[in-house]
């Protein structure tokens, strides 16, 4: 619950309430008490539960919540996963934000497990990108964790990520390697990732210094058994591979041997899971 996703939170309740619930408040006796179970209506990994009680704190510090199976579970249709209580105006006024983060996190960490399990029995880690909502990058990237998927760098600050745009004039490798130099004796904690595409490229970031990552852009398959075995027996620098990753690619590029997957997938097109919360006898 750090300040930023706090402020998200409370943006999105005052976004969805405004100047006040006007339905519950015409509709639903003020004395009226509630109970309601969060739902689950398909097979999936959950996302945001803690998100989702937060929602309904602030909606009203008197309403009650029970999570009854915890971010990260696989769940399946028809499992209850949060029991909240208290008066039927509050529950009402908070069911829709709450629901909105857990269907968006949950779907997010179950397309990521989905992918996880398409590289079982390889090497291969899979990693999001930054191709995430505006705003929602941490708990997108929280999401993933919970999908058994790892984070790539959360923004331009926590890792040098050299592509092609980025070098718009003519860089020798000399140049290339002082700057890296540069950085890490400024910056030591950043990563460098250089971003290759072709093999002759690979061969030549191998033989610099300080370099933590080489990106494997749209490379084939057999491209990158090559860059794995032209990596020898040394660690690092680790291989990323990139572009053309979905669910009929993504095993085979696991084959390959290399350390990661980068999959943009799992936060630009997850789809949300289906959530609801189906109110209940006191």
């Amino acid at each position: 619950m750090t300040e930023h996703v706090e402020k998200l939170i409370d943006l999105a309740l005052i976004e969805d309430i405004g100047s006040g619930d006007v339905t519950s408040e015409y509709f639903v006796p003020a004395d009226v008490m509630a109970k309601a179970m969060m739902l689950v209506k398909v097979d999936g990994v959950l996302a945001g539960l803690e998100i989702a009680q937060r929602v309904f704190e602030k909606v009203d510090d008197s309403i009650e919540t029970k999570i009854l199976i915890p971010d990260s579970s696989r769940v399946k249709k028809g499992d209850y996963v949060m029991e909240i209580t208290g008066p039927a105006r509050s529950v009402l006024t908070g069911e829709r934000v709450a629901l909105n983060f857990m269907q968006r996190l949950s779907g997010i960490a179950t397309k990521t497990a989905m992918f996880v399990d398409l590289t079982a029995g390889t090497k291969a880690n899979v990693l999001d990108t930054r191709k995430t909502t505006p705003g929602w990058r941490l708990l997108e990237k929280y999401a993933v964790i919970q999908g058994g998927g790892m984070n790539h760098r959360m923004g331009l600050y926590d890792r040098a990520m050299v592509k092609d745009n980025h070098l718009v004039t003519e860089h020798d490798l000399g140049d290339i390697q002082a700057a890296i130099m540069r950085l890490k004796a400024e910056k030591p904690n950043v990563e460098v990732e250089l971003e290759a595409d072709r093999l002759d490229q690979v061969e030549a970031f191998l033989k610099l210094e300080g370099v933590d990552h080489i990106l494997l852009d749209n490379m084939t398959n057999e491209q990158m058994k090559k860059a794995v075995k032209m990596r020898g027996g040394q660690s690092v620098p680790y291989l990323e591979a990139s572009g053309g990753v979905n669910e009929t690619t993504i095993t085979e590029i696991a084959k390959t041997g290399v350390d990661f997957i980068s999959v943009g997938a799992l936060t630009h097109s997850a789809v949300a899971l289906d959530i609801s919360l189906d109110f209940v006898d006191l």
